[in-house]
């Protein structure tokens, strides 16, 4: 991962088995799933050939009531922590605090001063 460069999207969707067929039919993705590492419903991991591009995450519960279908950028970053302190520094609103994924790494998720949302993470360390 180098620091400053998208590395993942996901779409969160409230209709994960609409999603997977719009992208089978049209670009061509496979999906596998992986269990969520919060523990609520798979976590679909789309692939081009046997390159692994998006993640798409079930936003039908309760939980999201109220949020539409939207792609997450993530940001790779050096240290989660120490950017977030310069993120609200210059105007960015948390939405989510810095959360662990076993295996993936550190995150949060932040809506800019300008409006968008972005996550930022900062992948585990690994070997």
């Amino acid at each position: 991962m180098s620091h400053g460069k998208v590395c993942w999207n996901e779409l969160n969707t409230n209709d994960v088995e609409k999603a997977k067929k719009f992208y089978a039919e049209t670009i061509g993705w496979t999906f596998d799933s992986m269990p969520d590492p919060e523990g609520t419903t798979p976590y679909w991991l789309a692939k081009n050939g046997d390159e692994m591009v998006a993640g798409i995450f079930d936003i039908s519960g309760p939980n999201f009531d109220g949020i539409a279908d939207a792609w997450m950028t993530y940001v790779g970053v050096d240290s989660v922590d120490k950017r977030l302190e310069k993120a609200v520094s210059a105007g960015a609103t948390v939405l989510r605090e810095p959360w662990d994924i076993p295996g993936v790494g550190r995150m949060v998720v932040l809506q800019e001063p300008g409006g968008a949302v972005v996550s930022w993470m900062t992948p585990e360390q690994t070997g």
